[in-house]
């Protein structure tokens, strides 16, 4: 050819429509393995590269991007800004982040600052109410981690409760009988299910449950979730997150609570030093990597105009993405006492 190739032309080569073979050299995951193939066949011979600058002027995308998080200081969202990272470098799209710091209010200030800057945003574990959300997923394309969309039109990408169902149930089979949960903030969609998840398995299994309200989802609201459950009598707590959970252990250590002897103590989510406190916490883990890879997928999805659908057409808008969680024991957690 006497001309640069283009995307038309590779798809012609290859068979296939255009938007087809975008997301089989850009996303190979939505096309099978056949049509990926001969597809990134047809361009090799083609000698097609990729033209970011042209993208980005023909579609008007700044190729830039925005993740907002509640607390960049959390382990977790530090992990979700890692597997963003990487899917969207692979596909040659910047990524921007921003901290609200657990306020509604900055989360709003940081999106109306966003907002015709980027290309797009991702919003994790957002604490806006829903109405808010609504109108802000009209302004802006919009993707949201662990929240429930406001629109059925905007991508939700979340954890399941399995792991948390799977935590009460060990706990019943070490002879407890009286469950505590300390739970996060009061604007907190995954506290609300996480609670519910509790309350149903506990029913299920007869086993007597102790709300102990919401707490701040940091280290220093743990020694106060341990003061309560031990002062509600419960002979486990769940935490509503690792950080809750590891503050709850120095509260414990500090006024001689042996753990799991006394009080058995399960987290959330698994993050960089779960295994290394003293004892090592049983935790349920997330993959919070995967969350913000499949978050940042259909948020680009999105941006293409496909809406990242795949080859039933089918674009995972209509499809929101529900990621496992699992229990992982260790030895923060044992028999009741006595």
């Amino acid at each position: 050819m006497t001309r640069r190739a283009t995307l038309a032309d590779v798809a012609e080569r290859a068979g296939v429509s255009v938007s087809t073979a975008s997301r089989a050299l850009h996303r190979p995951g939505r096309a099978s393995p056949p049509t990926t193939t001969r597809v990134q066949q047809a361009a090799d011979e083609l000698g097609y590269v990729p033209s970011v600058a042209a993208r980005q002027v023909r579609s008007g995308h700044s190729g830039t991007v925005a993740l907002v998080v509640p607390d960049l200081t959390n382990p977790f969202f530090m992990s979700l800004v890692r597997g963003s990272t990487r899917h969207l470098r692979a596909h040659d799209v910047v990524q921007v982040v921003a901290d609200v710091e657990e306020e509604p209010r900055s989360e709003e200030q940081v999106l109306e600052a966003l907002a015709g800057r980027v290309d797009g945003i991702v919003l994790a574990a957002s604490r806006l109410d829903r109405a808010v959300l609504a109108g802000w997923a009209r302004r802006v394309p919009l993707v949201v981690i662990n929240r429930e969309a406001a629109d059925a039109a905007v991508p939700a990408v979340t954890t399941g409760t399995e792991g948390v169902e799977a935590a009460v149930e060990h706990l019943a089979r070490h002879g407890h009988r009286h469950v505590a949960y300390a739970g996060g903030p009061s604007t907190s969609w995954s506290d609300e299910r996480r609670r519910r998840a509790v309350v149903e398995t506990c029913a299920r299994l007869g086993v007597r449950f102790s709300d102990l309200g919401h707490h701040a989802p940091r280290r220093d609201a743990g020694p106060a979730a341990a003061d309560t459950a031990r002062g509600a009598g419960a002979s486990a707590l769940l935490a509503y997150n690792d950080l809750v959970a590891f503050g709850a252990l120095d509260r414990l250590a500090e006024t001689g609570v042996r753990v799991p002897g006394d009080l058995s103590l399960v987290g959330h989510d698994d993050i960089f030093g779960a295994d290394l406190t003293t004892p090592a916490l049983t935790t349920v883990a997330v993959p919070a990597e995967e969350l913000g890879a499949r978050a940042a997928a259909q948020l680009l999805g999105i941006l293409d105009g496909t809406g990242g659908a795949d080859e039933t057409g089918v674009p995972p808008s209509d499809q929101d993405v529900a990621l496992p969680t699992r229990l992982v024991v260790r030895g923060s957690t044992g028999p009741a006492p006595g």
